[in-house]
């Protein structure tokens, strides 16, 4: 029963707290532009950090080291 309790809190906490900027914006927000902008920052840091990914690979690489 205390595992089950846990899971439970745990979905609600991210449901109700980490989740709720998320749910204000799509239901109160009518700007599509506005609505994406999450989108376009998390896809901007993921293409940032796999460009310095793919630069340390190659410098580990050229130097011969892993």
């Amino acid at each position: 029963m205390i595992a089950n309790n846990i899971f439970r809190v745990i979905g609600d906490f991210f449901t109700n707290v980490v989740f709720a900027p998320l749910n204000w914006v799509r239901n109160d927000v009518s700007n599509w532009w506005v609505q994406n902008t999450i989108s376009w920052i998390l896809m901007i840091i993921c293409m940032v950090a796999f460009v310095y990914w793919m630069g340390q690979l190659k410098k580990f690489k050229k130097e011969g080291t892993e």
